[in-house]
């Protein structure tokens, strides 16, 4: 009986029933001795036919065929007959094949064809093209396609084809260095010294992040990192509650909620298939419950039904009504109030005073998605909602409620919400940090 204890982080490789299981994430964060270990527990325990591919395998030497020979060595796997080009567990007949999938001839095909398991390492070198060839070829029922990746750019083909939007016969999981109990305490110092010396740098290579052309993306990723790690807190005394609400538009979007107290973000919660007045109850029980000072609503799109119910349920008072697509509050720097709130929370993150965002799903890829791009007058635009969900392949719907936030540029009226006289702290044109 073969005893692997797979790190915690890696468990949904045996338990998941879905098709395709994506991790990726940087260096050292232990995806290829997980995944080998994971597929000779399944490949010891019934009769299987695993085949681990590349786009283009030159050779044996290309594979992963020498870790799992290894991992077989240590586990001390007696049944298992190493042959040149495939492993075989002469107990139960599991098998190990090494593809090429561009390789295609008839053969190769026909070779995949009956595969339980398909790994594909290094899948963010696999082509458009290669991916068009393989995903069908696994065809048997149940059959799974397994992805170990480091992201090298942000539309890789595979993360296009199943990341950016998952459904429910596909799981996206990101795996660091940290999360790795294994991981040898000189790697994790390698990580922290790069960290120290080139934070954009150590993003790609311990993150997982990928790379990206620096200076055209109004935030950088850097910062949303660092205001992640950020441990603030900001007592309800000190400054008032913003809730900054993003409704969705269309089928595939979401309604975003988010929390905000000064320097401090402590939730983003998000909600799908929800109609004008089930949003409009669920921002009103918010409301009830939390007390804040404002609530700022997108009304450029459905937003503005779900502002119109609660008006007329007496809760004008404390609902705002904003429009991305009006004017700026400061037309002279900013094309449209979009572009203007958004500039408030590049300024926000950028503070000299640390600021604390929460580790939600998909926030740092919302918050550093837009392009940043200036108008003959040199007023900040922002790259349409349009090309931005065509290039993501989602909206950015939590960052989109988080710059709602910072529609509000009367900071006395919501230091006077207090009562107090506590120190004021300014973002942009007197809006209050």
């Amino acid at each position: 009986m073969m005893k692997v204890e797979l790190p915690r982080v890696f468990q949904e490789l045996l338990t998941a029933k879905v098709r395709y299981k994506m991790f990726y994430g940087g260096r050292a964060g232990g995806k290829s001795f997980a995944f080998a270990d994971a597929l000779l527990t399944l490949a010891t325990s019934r009769k299987m036919l695993i085949a681990c591919v590349r786009e283009v395998q030159s050779s044996i030497k290309d594979s992963v065929y020498k870790l799992i020979a290894d991992r077989i060595a240590f586990y001390g796997l007696s049944d298992y007959r190493l042959y040149e080009d495939r492993i075989v567990n002469l107990k139960n007949k599991s098998k190990f094949i090494f593809k090429g999938i561009m390789e295609h001839n008839a053969q190769n095909i026909k070779s995949l064809e009956g595969v339980d398991i398909c790994w594909c390492e290094e899948a963010q070198k696999i082509s458009a093209r290669a991916w068009e060839v393989l995903d069908p070829t696994i065809r048997k029922n149940g059959a799974e396609i397994w992805l170990s990746l480091n992201r090298e750019e942000e539309a890789d083909p595979v993360w296009k084809a199943l990341a950016m939007r998952p459904d429910d016969d596909v799981i996206v999981r990101k795996v660091n260095y940290y999360d790795n109990p294994y991981c040898p305490e000189n790697m994790k110092k390698l990580a922290l010294k790069m960290k120290a010396e080139n934070y954009e740098e150590y993003l790609h290579v311990w993150e997982g992040e990928p790379r990206r052309e620096a200076g055209n993306h109004l935030i950088g990723r850097e910062e949303v990192y660092r205001a992640m790690e950020a441990k603030v807190e900001v007592s309800v005394y000190s400054a008032p509650l913003l809730l900054g609400v993003d409704v969705a538009r269309f089928g595939d979007d979401k309604t975003a909620v988010c929390f905000r107290r000064g320097r401090q973000v402590f939730d983003l919660k998000t909600f799908q298939k929800l109609d004008v007045v089930q949003v409009a109850h669920l921002v009103a029980g918010m409301i009830a419950e939390y007390q804040p000072a404002k609530v700022c609503i997108d009304v450029g799109g459905l937003g503005a039904g779900v502002y119109d119910v609660l008006v007329s349920e007496g809760f004008g008072e404390v609902v705002l009504a904003v429009n991305f697509g009006e004017k700026a509050e400061n037309p002279e720097r900013y094309v449209n109030r979009r572009a203007e709130m958004w500039a408030r929370v590049a300024e926000w993150l950028k503070s000299a005073a640390p600021v604390s965002l929460p580790k939600v799903e998909g926030l740092v890829e919302d918050l550093t998605a837009p392009l940043k791009m200036f108008d003959s007058l040199g007023r900040l635009q922002l790259e349409p909602k349009a090309e931005i969900k065509k290039r993501l392949g989602r909206s950015t719907d939590v960052a989109d409620a988080l710059a709602m936030t910072f529609a509000i540029k009367n900071a006395e009226f919501l230091l006077n919400v207090l009562g107090g006289n506590g120190a004021r702290e300014f973002v942009d044109d007197g809006v209050y940090l």
